[in-house]
């Protein structure tokens, strides 16, 4: 099977942002920005961002302005992050996750507070990039407020982008996940499997697993497909690669040419493994199963196949 190549962005990773790292370490530039008029803040409650447009179906990022966000930011407890550059424009992500309710915080304006999977964004956008940017940069600092070495205190240094020890002096940077998510072919089939995490009965999507230390991305989709569906796979081309804030991982989008066809299902996660035909995956409904969502690097992996 030759390689496919994605057709268009994957979800979350068309990015607008200029990260500007040559800014973080510059103290007088960063308090200068956090006050600027024309600086926006992306707010997160709970590991939730602040979306418009819901209702609609036309979701739309909502950014507080400067002033709006400096009176949240009194609070030395909740943490900000520099982000980068939008147009210029400085971006930094604050967490009110502290409040009950946040609605009085942000104030009267359009949208609320939604977990970013719920959105559906089905294509890439520019700010759904902003938004898994803040949601993952915000999850990392809220779990790294302890050293990992020695136990003590940890202070944000970077603008945000260092949690330093202040016992010992380590420095923990923000920490992404890689995994892979493989689709496997043979011949005109492919592998799906149902877990028992996914929250439809019917819904079948790509295998997937984490690389394990001192593995290459192709030594773990042969590993994963093997360990949960009993597959042998030979050959594995790249296909793109989405960053996936939920909570903290860079899934590898990859293509397996599957070398054997009995299943053996050998792992407590998966519910059932199948193989499915073109036609099949061209009309889940009328199958009776469902394909994973729209904003997911695993439907990209489906429709690109399917497309080729």
């Amino acid at each position: 099977m030759p390689p496919i190549r994605p057709t268009r962005p994957n979800v979350y990773a068309a990015s607008p942002l200029d990260r500007a790292a040559d800014r973080r370490t510059d103290a007088a530039w960063i308090a200068a920005r956090l006050d600027h008029q024309a600086t926006r803040f992306v707010p997160l409650w709970r590991n939730r961002n602040l979306i418009a447009g819901m209702e609609e179906a036309r979701p739309e990022a909502v950014y507080l302005p400067a002033h709006a966000a400096a009176r949240l930011r009194e609070d030395p407890a909740r943490a900000w992050v520099f982000l980068g550059l939008l147009d210029g424009e400085a971006v930094f992500a604050l967490d009110i996750s502290d409040a009950e309710d946040p609605a009085p915080l942000v104030g009267s304006g359009p949208g609320g507070f939604v977990d970013l999977r719920s959105v559906g964004w089905g294509v890439a956008k520019p700010e759904a990039a902003v938004l898994a940017h803040a949601r993952g940069l915000l999850h990392w600092r809220a779990r790294h407020k302890f050293c990992g070495v020695c136990g003590a205190p940890c202070a944000p240094e970077s603008a945000g982008h260092v949690m330093k020890c202040t016992g010992c002096g380590a420095d923990h940077f923000p920490r992404t996940d890689p995994a892979v998510i493989m689709l496997v072919t043979r011949e005109d089939r492919v592998l799906l499997g149902h877990s028992q995490r996914f929250p439809r009965a019917n819904m079948y999507s790509t295998l997937a697993g984490f690389v394990e230390p001192g593995e290459s991305v192709e030594e773990a989709v042969r590993r994963e497909v093997l360990e949960e569906a009993g597959i042998t796979v030979g050959e594995v081309w790249y296909h793109s690669s989405q960053p996936w804030p939920f909570p903290g991982n860079i899934m590898l989008g990859c293509y397996g040419e599957g070398l054997s066809e009995d299943i053996t299902i050998e792992t407590e996660e998966l519910i059932d493994v199948r193989w499915f035909s073109r036609a099949q995956l061209a009309d889940p409904a009328a199958h009776d199963f469902m394909l994973p969502r729209g904003d997911s690097i695993a439907r990209r992996l489906i429709e690109d196949w399917l497309a080729a």
